[in-house]
């Protein structure tokens, strides 16, 4: 029988930013609709606090109000709502879950490490499938997630306890930050990323791609691009030693010539830093001289689950 392109929506409510992608998928297509994304910091304080604070929350719902309509008005017939670390790490988590389920009707689901991992590795390969192994990875706000797979098969994955705003808030309170607490983030994150790749026995990675708003910023502001042109950034490669120096760019000026920067969105200014380390030091570990920026990412994953799990599951009633 034929299959036809169904319309779906996909909300990521994540420790730094809440997006959505309505988009119509066939397969392993997807055909972008609406994307929007908002910087609304609902992990703000988790690492320490370990909760969700309210005015995040209140943050995170006022976006996903919005999205609600925008998913009606555009006609999607599924809505699959995944919520990540900050949701998942929080004493409050559930609440919150539970608070979206009342207000909106969502069926919003924590995602487990595994789960991340594949749909990140799913919506990165979308496009092709890489033909040598190839680690993809997505720098959070709580979370880093690193795969590493050929073809349709992941070899490895894990989830680093190392994200742009749990980082952030470990490491850097000076403006701008200075020298020993951006060598005591390095080393955290290093090792990291050294406890967490150890048993790492499957064959080292020979491509790299990179999703989420580190990489993507950085392509930006390497391209000196204003506006924001995501089909410039996708498939741009950055070099270490090109991140290396916009890293000094960024570590060395205060936070209000930060939010100056053309190509970097002035909500990202405040985490960047981190980001831009976590992504050095996991090219360093793994020995990788450049990576392929992508903007297919985990919303790209599930909006490619999503027709599945629709019919293994009762569909969402509106």
């Amino acid at each position: 029988m034929m299959s036809h392109a169904q319309r779906v929506a996909v909300i990521d409510v994540g420790t730094n930013s809440t997006r959505l992608l309505v988009a119509d998928v066939e397969g392993r297509q997807v055909s972008e609709v609406e994307r929007h994304s908002r910087v609304t910091r609902l992990g703000r304080g988790v690492d320490l606090s370990g909760q969700l604070s309210g005015e995040a929350i209140e943050a995170a719902c006022e976006a996903i109000a919005d999205y609600v309509s925008i998913c009606h008005e555009t006609g999607a017939t599924t809505i699959d709502v995944i919520a990540t670390s900050a949701v998942r790490d929080a004493t409050n988590g559930s609440a919150f879950v539970a608070e979206l389920r009342e207000r909106f009707a969502l069926a919003p689901r924590v995602l487990a490490g595994e789960e991340e991992a594949q749909l990140t590795y799913l919506g990165a390969t979308s496009e092709r499938l890489p033909v040598e192994p190839t680690l993809v990875l997505d720098i959070g706000g709580g979370s880093t997630e690193l795969v590493i797979g050929t073809g349709k098969d992941i070899s490895f994955h894990t989830s680093l306890q190392a994200g742009v705003v749990r980082h952030t808030e470990r490491h850097l309170s000076t403006d701008p930050p200075t020298t020993a607490e951006l060598e005591s983030l390095a080393a955290d994150i290093r090792a990291l990323v050294e406890a967490a790749v150890v048993d790492q026995v499957a064959e080292s990675p020979r491509a790299a791609i990179a999703v989420a708003g580190t990489p993507t910023s950085l392509a930006a502001m390497e391209m000196e691009l204003d506006p924001y042109d995501p089909k410039r950034v996708h498939g741009h490669v950055l070099s270490l030693q090109s991140i290396q120096r916009l890293l000094s760019q960024l570590a060395s000026a205060p936070l209000a010539e930060r939010v100056q920067i053309v190509g970097l969105h002035p909500d990202r200014a405040p985490t960047i830093v981190a980001g831009v380390v976590i992504l050095i030091e996991a090219m360093r570990i793994f020995g990788l001289d450049s990576i392929e920026v992508s903007e297919h990412d985990i919303l790209y994953g599930s909006a490619i689950a999503a027709p599945q799990r629709a019919g293994n599951s009762p569909s969402q009633s509106h």
